[in-house]
């Protein structure tokens, strides 16, 4: 897969909007125009920063059923990415946590929205939120029947989780490209704002051949540019976020410093 038929360039910077809670989650705040204004405020933000794209993530909503949200959620997330394809012409994907690759792929589809981000594509992890196994042969299939273009990037040995299956990186890697079929892979740390290990990042190119790597937690003003060279992108939230606290909105000079930095 290159990246470029996507973003417009070989290593695009995506940007992440976190949404606030959602209906039917425990914190639930009951309005829903509160969520899309914070969630356009970020877009833009994002935009005007300088990023090559956007997933949109119910971030907020912890905890997560592991495999399948609320139709209401599903509902919510869809009017969020029509409101911001409306506002910004950045491609932008989603994705449904904790592992509701289904209802992302049925939001990407009805949106013509690009790419969505899976946490658990094959294998199985033990997780936060009970045990989570892969279901690609499942997704793949469903992908097909509705005649979808959307591509999968696949986190493998994701974040906030321990492997039941393999804790190797490289048959990791092999299983979510070779039998998986995912278009890219993500490598991030132990938990949301930690880097991976650079070796491991290395590791993960040569493994993955000619499937784009991307970062996927931890990239900062200080890393980025490094990070940059290794993989094929970065995905990145906390470190854009005021004060660089993960409930604090994006701060669009953060944003600038950050792309000024990585670029």
């Amino acid at each position: 897969m290159d990246l470029k038929q996507i973003f417009k360039t070989h290593t695009p910077i995506i940007g992440v909007v976190h949404l606030l809670p959602l209906p039917t989650s425990p914190r639930w705040g009951g309005s829903l125009k509160a969520v899309l204004d914070r969630a356009e405020q970020e877009a833009t933000a994002l935009a005007s920063g300088g990023v090559h794209g956007i997933i949109v993530e119910n971030f907020f909503d912890a905890p997560f059923p592991k495999d399948q949200v609320d139709p209401a959620v599903v509902s919510a997330m869809t009017i969020a990415v029509q409101r911001l394809q409306n506002l910004v012409t950045l491609p932008i994907g989603i994705n449904v946590l904790r592992n509701d690759a289904r209802s992302a792929i049925a939001i990407a589809t009805c949106t013509d929205a690009q790419f969505i981000r899976v946490n658990v594509w094959s294998g199985a992890m033990v997780t936060d939120h009970g045990i989570i196994e892969g279901r690609a042969h499942e997704l793949m299939r469903y992908r097909r029947e509705l005649g979808s273009e959307v591509k999968i990037f696949a986190d493998v040995l994701v974040k906030h989780a321990q492997p039941l299956s393999t804790s190797d990186l490289v048959t990791a890697i092999h299983d979510t490209v070779d039998r998986g079929l995912a278009d890219a892979v993500i490598i991030s740390g132990s938990a949301t704002g930690h880097p991976p290990d650079m070796d491991q990042v290395k590791l993960a190119k040569e493994a993955a051949g000619e499937t784009p790597v991307l970062i996927g937690s931890g990239a900062d003003w200080q890393n980025a540019a490094q990070f940059m060279k290794i993989s094929d992108g970065i995905i990145v939230s906390s470190s854009l976020k005021r004060q660089g606290k993960r409930e604090n909105a994006i701060d669009p000079n953060r944003v600038s410093r950050f792309v000024e930095m990585a670029q």
